[in-house]
């Protein structure tokens, strides 16, 4: 056979003919070469004035509108969230117009206040703002077409409003919806003692829970807040002590229901509302939130010793939502009338002139007519001084959204009749000529009057001094309305200063240490106050941060999801995607 090639070669030079190129050759000729300039369109690669790139955004000059829909529980949320963000050197800001950014947080008991979240989103996006989403509507259903690519945070989240917000104003769209736990078991959520904004800086707003026990059929909140999960009992008196050493006059404990509280750490609401009671100074109030019948039957007796304290008011929100008891077993609301009418007869005895306020739902699926006339009954029985009437919606993803509707007619009709039957009475005018101890706190709607309470959480309105604000002072009520009286301040009568120290400002942040508040803003070298749950800010810990759900876990996963952070980081700077100084 023969051979493939004629001739061996000994050396693989051998290959190179005398005509081939010599290496100096090849240098010479490589130096002749121009490299061939390809053409770009310069228009695509042009970034407008208005809109620099994102690592040329420095985080925390911008402005920020915050708009708050729904509960107390959802507006102490609120204050968390901007005072946050004011610690940070962010500006909040009442102009929407001007604002950078608009952080909307929302509330999904009823289908308007979600239209309205909805349309605001809209009007946002329409004037090319930047959009933060907070509250129960994310919270319960994220995946809603509506929310797409935008940026979410959480319910049990809100001490990671910076994050997002960050984040967000660089073009990032950030998610995060985690519970935070302790050992695997479901924390209250965010800490009570972050820096926050009270709307009203005479007023604290206290989330003793989050969550509840029951299971209503109509209830989208459910949802979004999750099981019961309680503060701590020292936590609380922590923070209502520190709330009164920043001029606070009048606390409000808030929940989804407060009447469960410490049902999950072994203790009980009438244990938490007497230590409670020991940090109120004098001239200070306490007003209880809403509690539901089944949780404080067993505790009447406590309860009527603690209402009849001079330093709580005598009020308790009791929703009944029905008198029909075939409606309320369709609801799963856990009790009967008669446990309804045993509360409140036996608050109103042991507890002279309280106030107690309901709630009645019109139209719920299955109710008659019968049904609603028992409700009828109710409410000329008992002629409650403030009722909430709301007109049944059905929520998506609730059992009762898929029972047979009571048409929208009947319930539009039923709901009139009940408001008409509530107006048809005047709860305060026999209360004209009294002399009353109130405490003011806030300025009317019409901004002529200032607002104050008396002992029964009555709102009483009063001349607009400046030097009554804040401080609780003897009046002779001299007119009254369906909603309110009118007093004049006695002029021999003691006037209480009610907080033991000056008030913040309005728009001044809480909760904030000397060491907090001389902290470098502007995003540059920001350290949070030590016993605030904010990371410590630098270009690095916002990446390690953000998307990372496992890190609510144990110490090994926070280290797992810290390494693959840095390797992300480190993947990011090779290919020059990243231009952050480490």
């Amino acid at each position: 056979m023969p051979a493939a090639c004629d001739s061996v070669l000994e050396d693989i030079e051998d290959i190179v003919s005398a005509e081939d190129l010599k290496p100096q050759d090849r240098q010479f000729l490589r130096k002749n070469v121009f490299p061939k300039v390809r053409k770009r369109n310069s228009q695509k690669n042009i970034q407008p004035d208005d809109d620099p790139p994102s690592d040329s955004i420095i985080p925390g000059a911008q402005k920020i509108w915050i708009r708050t829909w729904g509960c107390s529980h959802n507006n102490s949320d609120g204050e968390y969230m901007a005072g946050q963000l004011a610690a940070y050197g962010y500006k909040i800001t009442d102009n929407s117009a001007e604002a950078d950014l608009w952080l909307l947080n929302s509330c999904t008991v009823k289908n308007p206040a979600e239209d309205h979240f909805r349309n605001s989103i809209k009007k946002a996006q329409e004037g090319k703002k930047k959009v933060v989403l907070a509250g129960c509507v994310p919270q319960a259903q994220p995946r809603q077409d509506y929310l797409k690519g935008l940026s979410i945070i959480g319910v049990q989240q809100i001490d990671r409003v910076v994050e997002v917000v960050e984040e967000t104003i660089k073009g990032h769209s950030v998610r995060l919806l985690g519970q935070k736990k302790d050992n695997g078991k479901r924390l209250g959520g965010a800490r009570l003692d972050l820096p926050k904004i009270r709307k009203n800086p005479l007023i604290e707003i206290i989330s003793i829970n989050t969550g509840c026990l029951n299971a209503c059929t109509y209830c989208k909140t459910k949802h979004a807040r999750g099981d019961l999960a309680s503060y701590p009992i020292e936590e609380l008196v922590d923070r209502a002590k520190q709330s009164f050493q920043e001029g606070v006059c009048e606390i409000w404990l808030t929940s989804e229901d407060t009447g469960a509280y410490g049902r999950d750490i072994g203790t009980d609401l009438p244990t938490l509302l007497w230590k409670l009671v020991e940090a109120i100074p004098e001239g200070a109030m306490l007003r209880l939130g809403m509690t539901n019948p089944p949780y404080i039957l067993e505790h009447l007796e406590e309860m009527a010793k603690i209402l009849n304290h001079p330093r709580v008011y005598a009020f308790l929100h009791i929703p009944v939502q029905s008198a029909s008891d075939s409606v309320l077993m369709d609801m799963k609301r856990e009790y009967c009338v008669a446990d309804f009418k045993q509360v409140v007869d036996f608050l109103k005895e042991k507890v002279p002139g309280i106030t107690i306020a309901t709630d009645i739902i019109c139209g719920f699926p299955g109710e008659t007519d019968e049904d609603f006339q028992e409700t009828m009954k109710l409410v000329e029985q008992y002629r409650f001084p403030s009722l909430f009437i709301n007109q049944f919606y059905p929520r998506p993803g609730t059992p009762a959204a898929k029972m047979h509707q009571v048409p929208a007619a009947v319930k539009k009709q039923r709901t009139k009749d009940l408001s008409q039957l509530f107006h048809s009475y005047n709860p305060y005018d026999h209360k004209v000529g009294e002399r009353q101890r109130v405490l003011v706190t806030e300025e009317s709607f019409d901004s002529n009057y200032y607002v104050a309470h008396n002992p029964f959480y009555e709102q009483v309105l009063v001349p607009k001094d400046p030097l009554l604000m804040g401080k609780m002072v003897e009046v002779n009520i001299y007119e009254a309305g369906k909603h309110f009286m009118k007093g004049q301040p006695v002029s021999d009568a003691r006037v209480y200063t009610a907080s033991i120290t000056r008030p913040l400002a309005k728009g001044e942040v809480s909760g904030l240490t000397e060491e907090f508040r001389h902290a470098p803003q502007n995003g540059t070298n920001w350290k949070a106050h030590p016993s605030a749950d904010i990371p410590v800010r630098t270009p690095l810990s916002s990446w390690m941060a953000l998307q990372l759900p496992w890190q609510q876990g144990g110490g090994g996963l926070k280290i797992l999801s810290v390494s693959l952070a840095l390797l992300a980081v480190l993947v990011m700077f090779y290919y020059g995607g990243m231009k952050t100084e480490l």
